[in-house]
């Protein structure tokens, strides 16, 4: 079994030892419950640390004042304790901010084993919570960059997308084939890795910009779709056509330009042209030519949509090597 230790984990444990070395510095009274407090607010990235942090802050602060409230008006008893949670924990969720019952549970604690109210106490804790989520505000201001892994995502998906092109031009130009589909399934997983990926990625910058991968991810989602949609269509086909060879040529030429540029438009105006082609040839002489001219037909439309998806995106940085008009030929 492979053993690997993430970055959440170092930071985890580094934050929580610097936290209570500092506590324990300041001489405060239950030190360690700064380490307690930084572990709850690391998270995977920087807007959820942000977002914990918040709800902890805040609801410790409230519960600070509710057992403030309770144990000295009523009392200091186990008891009461029941009765303040049945009265705090609502507050917190209407509040919005029921992350932080846990944490603020320990502060509850803390006041009640105390046995009195003082403003030493309360400094005391306030001390605790600002060090724990101060800590850990800073342990997640580093977050690795995921640039590499979304760029591995990208090109698989660009890999898996050629190779299923490819088997849907050897059978236009064979009517056989052998492929058992696998990257479909394999293509479907990616996507759905890397828009997760992506959106994690989202969530590590504190300045909302749009995020270029989660855009081409979703794109590519769109255009699988289609190719899932017109893969019946064209294996209905039975006859080897002339319309066929020349849509088997575009996608070839489709194929070996799947990468993540900015443009679509050259394809789309050959795609136009081949249908003008198509409408100036013979009609077809028996039904089940006309049945898989109409179904050639249709993929055409459907790579038409799959195309514009394309045109409608933005485009990723290109890799090094590629030429302008590699540039313009991105589909």
């Amino acid at each position: 079994m492979k053993f690997r230790i993430g970055y959440r984990t170092i930071k985890t444990a580094v934050g929580t030892s610097i936290a209570i070395m500092i506590a324990q510095m300041f001489g405060l009274e239950n030190y360690v419950s700064a380490g307690i407090i930084t572990i709850l607010c690391i998270q995977v990235t920087k807007k959820k640390s942000l977002m914990a942090s918040w709800a902890r802050f805040f609801a410790c602060l409230m519960s600070m004042v509710f057992a403030s409230l309770f144990f000295e008006l009523i009392a200091f008893h186990p008891l009461v304790i029941g009765l303040l949670l049945l009265f705090f924990i609502p507050v917190t969720v209407m509040m919005k901010v029921n992350d932080g019952i846990v944490t603020s549970s320990v502060i509850i604690l803390h006041i009640y084993n105390a046995g009195e109210v003082t403003r030493e106490l309360l400094i005391n804790e306030l001390g605790l919570i600002t060090i724990g989520i101060g800590v850990a505000l800073l342990a997640n201001l580093y977050m690795p960059s995921l640039d590499g892994k979304l760029i591995e995502y990208q090109q698989q998906i660009e890999e898996n997308f050629k190779i299923i092109f490819d088997e849907i031009v050897k059978y236009l130009r064979t009517n056989e084939s052998n492929w058992d589909g696998s990257e479909l399934t394999e293509t479907y997983a990616l996507i759905e890795e890397a828009r997760a990926l992506a959106n994690r990625d989202t969530e590590n910058r504190f300045i909302q910009q749009e995020n270029l991968y989660y855009s081409y991810f979703r794109m590519r989602e769109k255009q699988f779709e289609i190719i899932e949609r017109v893969l019946p269509s064209i294996t209905s086909i039975s006859l080897q056509l002339e319309q066929g060879e020349m849509i088997a040529d575009f996608i070839e030429e489709l194929s070996e330009h799947i990468h993540p540029g900015n443009t679509a438009i050259v394809y789309i105006e050959k795609l136009l042209r081949m249908r003008l082609q198509f409408q100036n040839m013979e009609l077809p002489k028996t039904r089940e030519e006309f049945e898989a001219r109409a179904a050639l037909l249709h993929f055409t439309q459907e790579m038409e949509q799959y195309l514009i998806i394309k045109s409608n995106f933005k485009g990723l940085k290109m890799k090094k090597g590629l030429n302008q008009k590699q540039v313009n030929e991105a589909n």
